[in-house]
């Protein structure tokens, strides 16, 4: 699709904001209004609005991806949406180990144990952590627990969270980053450690560095995209 309009701009709608084309409405690709409740957010997508080219690179909008995805897929089926994002306590990488090696084992140890004790400090719940690949079943209690810490969640967050989530492949660890016992780029580092420490002893392929760099950038916008909304 080539560029139709000349200034992006944000005005304020109800109780949230709006983006506008030339002054015309925009809609998400289910036809309905696209406004968000928050003006940081609307402003960060107005942006990638006005940077666009002749041409419209839709990957080059990951703001306007997530609000669209937010309105067209998880508002109308929320409780759905929650429950799959809430399923990830149930096989979350942070219990998943290496038997070996040792030092893969230890590094494991003192990148992810940090994380299960927040969440057992601030969910008062336990873990039960495996060496391999059989699924391990989590405690029932841990399960609401977390399963309520979604259901707590702002909908408008949970576009960004699943998508942290499932790049990631722990709930804890986006709640941790949620309440501010992490950071992204830290956070990303402790998902991603297995390809780290393989490329530690056997080098780096290119093929997968590129892959991890694009999981990196996602995961990144996606953390962007829940401060904004948040904002």
């Amino acid at each position: 699709m080539k560029r139709f309009w000349k200034v992006a701009e944000v005005v304020a709608e109800g109780d949230g904001w709006a983006i506008r084309l030339d002054g015309r409405g925009v809609r998400t690709p289910a036809r309905a209004p696209l406004a968000v409740p928050s003006e940081a957010l609307a402003r960060a997508m107005a942006e990638e609005w006005n940077a666009q080219g002749e041409e419209i690179d839709p990957a080059s909008m990951p703001m306007t991806g997530f609000a669209n995805a937010t309105i067209d897929r998880v508002l109308p089926a929320l409780g759905d949406f929650r429950g799959q994002v809430a399923a990830y306590a149930e096989s979350d990488l942070l219990c998943y180990r290496a038997g070996d090696p040792a030092s893969l084992v230890a590094r494991q140890q003192a990148e992810w144990d940090p994380l299960l004790d927040w969440a057992r400090e601030r969910f008062g719940v336990q873990f039960a952590v495996t060496a391999g690949m059989m699924p391990v079943d989590q405690p029932a209690r841990t399960l609401a627990a977390l399963r309520g810490a979604v259901e707590a969640l702002d909908p408008w967050l949970l576009a960004g969270v699943a998508t942290l989530t499932q790049i990631g492949g722990s709930l804890v660890g986006t709640l941790a980053l949620l309440h501010g016992a992490s950071t992204a780029e830290g956070l990303f580092d402790i998902a991603s450690l297995d390809e780290r420490w393989q490329a530690e002893q056997w080098g780096e392929d290119e093929e997968a560095t590129a892959r991890l760099a694009l999981r990196r950038a996602e995961f990144l916008d996606a953390a962007r995209y829940i401060a904004l909304a948040q904002g």
